[in-house]
Formats: C-alpha cells, structure tokens, sequence
C-alpha cells in the first residue's frame, strides 16, 4: 500500500520540479520574457479599456487628423479616435483569442487522447482529423459565417470549429506515445478505470503540448477574426482590428491616411509574434536538450 501510495507523491514531485526549471529556463530568455510582457499587456488593455479611452462611437469634428499629441493615433473619417478604437479592438479581438482557442482546444484534446487511448476509436476520429485538415478553411469559414449572420459569437464558433483538428492530431501523436507505456499498462491490470488513467497520466503527459496550443491558437483566431471582420463578417456592434481595418478600407481612407491602417496591424502583428515567441521560448525550456546547448 505504501508503494502505491509513494508512486502518485513522487510523480507530483517530480512533475512540480520540471516545472520549476522549465520556468528557470524561460526567464533566462529575454525574448520569451519580452514576448510575455507583451501580452500580459494586451491583456491588461483588454481588461482597462473602458478606463484608458472612450467607447469609439457617432462622430467628431477632426476627420482624418493624422497623428499628434491631440490625437495619438489620428482619427478616421468620421472623426473617431483611431486610439480608442485599437484599445477596445484589443478588449474584442483578446476575448476572441480566449474562447476560440478553449473552445477549439477542449475539443482537440478530447478527441486526440480518446484515439490514443480508445484504440478501437482511433480509425474513426483519426479520419475525421484527416478530413477536417484537408478542408480549406479560409473559404469555409467565410461561407459559414456568411450563413451564420456577423456576431461575436458566430466569430468565435467558427473559428473553433476549423482549429480544432490539429490540436487534435498534436495531442494524439503525444497521448499515443504515453499510453504506450508500462505504468499505463500496469495502472489498467492494478484495476485503474479508464477515467482515472487519462486523468493521471495522459493528461499530465499532454500538458506541455496543450500550452503550446492554447498559444498558437489564440494568435490563429486573432488573425481568422481580422480576416472576417476585413471581410465585412465581423460583428458590427463591437470595434476589432479587424473592423478597423474594414472601415478604413470601405471609407478608402486606407489609400490617403496611413494611420487608420497601420495602428491596429502593428497591433495585430505584435500579438502573432508574441504568441509564436512565447511557443517558441517554452518548447526551448522544456527540451532537456535546448537546455544542454
């Protein structure tokens, strides 16, 4: 009993120092730590935008004011401050990130670790994997949202539902290669339910690659949301960068007032390549051999 008992204790511990060092090696990079500053952020904007600027709306004297210390991003050809309309972009397109890449991670993860353990279920969800990833996403989803109406939530299920299947496959490769194992078969012939040997010791397994995911997919949806709303399918009651850049092109403001545009692309820009320099510092930290070199 004393066995079975230690056997839990010690993989906590162990599983509580890797992450320690992981974390010892992340700070250790300053783009990692950079690329973290940056969205913690973006978060914070999120978070405070009704306090950093007024909700963008009707219209103001100064149309397409280029920028100034007035108007620190200009303003667009209604007059509206190009400033406060990236801010409370950053509030829409940062909780589009976070559901999106839940929803589409929640997803990814069921499905990948019942194929590697369930290997009866493995054919089926495997093809639908391999369908789904032959599929040209751009051209569905714009189908989709077309058919769905323009709504934040429209926005959110449509990119989830076309980001799913490569978390999937990510997590199936990982999970197959950890119920594989002899402590997985030794938990199934002790008597462990299938519940509990996922639970313990696929999940733990899969984690790293799960943040990984949650990361990339979150820029992914940012971008897929950007593509929409330039499309003119995004959510007309609420500011994005994506409808940033939509007006300014509807208003043709995009040719003549280069601040319309350029304000929420670096925004935009700046968000992807945080999100893959993050990925990119974690995978390094948890690699034993990133580690030695």
């Amino acid at each position: 009993m004393t066995a079975v008992v230690s056997a839990p204790a010690e993989a906590v511990a162990e599983e509580t120092t890797a992450a320690a060092e992981t974390w010892r090696h992340f700070r250790s990079n300053p783009l990692g730590i950079g690329a973290l500053v940056v969205m913690v952020g973006m978060a914070l904007i999120a978070v405070a935008a009704p306090w950093i600027a007024d909700y963008p709306k009707g219209f103001g004297t100064d149309v397409l004011v280029p920028p100034s210390s007035e108007h620190w991003f200009g303003t667009d050809t209604l007059g509206r401050e190009v400033f406060a309309e990236v801010v409370w972009g950053t509030r829409v397109s940062m909780v589009v990130a976070f559901f999106a890449s839940a929803l589409a991670i929640a997803i990814g993860v069921l499905v990948g670790i019942l194929g590697a353990y369930f290997r009866r279920l493995d054919g089926i969800l495997g093809m639908v994997v391999d369908l789904s990833l032959t599929l040209p996403v751009l051209p569905l989803m714009i189908l989709v949202a077309a058919l769905a109406g323009p709504s934040l939530k429209t926005i959110v299920l449509v990119i989830a539902l076309f980001s799913w299947p490569e978390v999937a496959r990510v997590v199936r490769s990982q999970a197959l290669t950890v119920s594989k194992l002899s402590f997985v078969e030794a938990a199934k012939v002790l008597g462990g339910t299938h519940r509990w040997i996922i639970r313990k010791h696929l999940l733990p397994a899969v984690t790293p690659v799960i943040t990984v995911s949650v990361v990339l997919t979150a820029s992914r949806a940012v971008l897929s949301e950007a593509g929409l709303s330039f499309l003119g399918l995004g959510d007309p009651d609420s500011w994005s960068w994506g409808r940033i850049l939509y007006e300014a092109q509807q208003s043709g403001a995009m040719a003549r007032a280069w601040w319309t545009t350029f304000f929420p692309s670096v925004a935009i820009l700046l968000l992807v390549v945080s999100a893959t320099l993050i990925a990119v510092a974690y995978n390094d930290a948890r690699n034993p051999r990133s580690r030695e070199d």
